[in-house]
């Protein structure tokens, strides 16, 4: 295992970037970010750094950068996805590396920068894209009420809502066709909408909670980055049943820890959540099997591969700053290959006689 020291030439503290922390961007990238910056804090100093709003509270990039390149020390870690490519240019010469939450924003990334994976879609997505660029898996954790609250045994008392549905990502499916479909089958049916002040609490509160994300994200460009709320509802003793998509498939398995939304027919789907809200106990995941997928992303775990990771990047870039050999640039398919690819395109868009 390597040291989780500081080297001398790598970096002795980091910087997690964000636009701001104001309520105008408050999201999932938002919580994650500042979530990851408080995990940081535990191995190496480290601090949250805006760039769009100036806060008493926290530094300002243009400030920062007032010190020299060749002076800078610090790690940076940028993650907010249309924001990348210009983060990178203006931290260029510095030790800087990339969270990757979604894919399909479009741009490359320069040689040398590192990717930090969030989900095993991501990874793949930067393995094609950037596969000389340092890689690595490190999953978003479950913030710490999650699993010391979470009713995983059913033991909190009646869950008062048959089905719980989180508005925003979700479907139109679910809101227009399914819901009114529970609700006319004498289900309690919530649709959460807005603010809510203990997440924990209303999730230990419902048997069912239906996610669908595909639609939100095919709409917006992007993939679904890791995918929380399911984890969450299933560290809070919930049956799940959920779409897929992208970073989903990471942790969701079709049958097992959750059932697919959207099956064939909404009749179909009404059938098996009415069955699941019935009895609970017998569409959920094995007790043993649920705690060892939920305590995976626990905090804990997580951190002990944040620390052999950045023990790692420390290393990379002691030895990058060190050397005069030029980094592996990701090389381009020989002549043949592209013409063969290009013929088969061609002959893909004529007609089928």
């Amino acid at each position: 295992m390597s040291s989780t020291e500081p080297s001398l030439g790598g970096f002795n503290s980091i910087r997690v970037l964000v636009p701001g922390t104001g309520t105008r961007f408050r999201c999932g990238g938002l919580s994650v970010a500042l979530q990851t910056a408080r995990l940081l804090s535990n191995i190496r100093s480290t601090e949250v750094v805006t760039y769009q709003d100036r806060q008493v509270d926290h530094p300002f990039l243009d400030d920062l950068l007032q010190v020299a390149a060749s002076e800078d020390r610090s790690l940076w870690l940028v993650s907010w996805g249309f924001h990348v490519p210009q983060l990178l240019r203006r931290l260029k010469g510095r030790f800087v590396v990339y969270q990757a939450h979604s894919t399909g924003y479009g741009f490359d990334l320069p040689p040398g920068v590192p990717v930090l994976a969030v989900s095993r879609n991501t990874l793949g997505y930067w393995g094609n894209r950037a596969p000389r660029n340092p890689l690595f898996l490190l999953p978003n954790a479950l913030e710490p009420q999650w699993l010391e609250r979470g009713d995983r045994e059913g033991r909190g008392g009646p869950r008062v809502i048959d089905v719980l549905v989180q508005q925003r990502k979700s479907s139109h499916y679910v809101l227009q066709r399914l819901v009114p479909a529970l609700r006319a089958r004498g289900l309690r049916v919530e649709v959460q909408d807005g603010w809510v002040d203990d997440l924990v609490d209303l999730f230990n509160s419902a048997k069912v909670f239906v996610y669908d994300s595909a639609e939100h994200w095919r709409a917006a460009g992007v993939s679904e980055g890791f995918g929380l709320p399911p984890l969450e509802a299933m560290a809070c003793g919930c049956v799940v049943f959920s779409s897929f998509n992208s970073a989903l498939a990471d942790t969701l398995t079709p049958g097992e820890s959750a059932h697919q939304i959207g099956q064939g027919l909404l009749s179909h789907d009404v059938e098996r959540i009415a069955a699941a809200v019935a009895n609970p106990r017998s569409w959920k995941l094995e007790s043993s099997r649920l705690y060892a997928l939920i305590e995976t992303y626990g905090e804990e775990a997580l951190l002990q591969h944040w620390s052999i990771t950045l023990a790692e990047l420390d290393n990379f870039f002691a030895l990058t700053a060190s050397t005069s050999e030029p980094l592996l640039l990701r090389s381009r398919p020989p002549w043949w290959l592209r013409i063969r690819r290009f013929i088969r395109a061609f002959f893909r868009r004529l007609p089928i006689s």
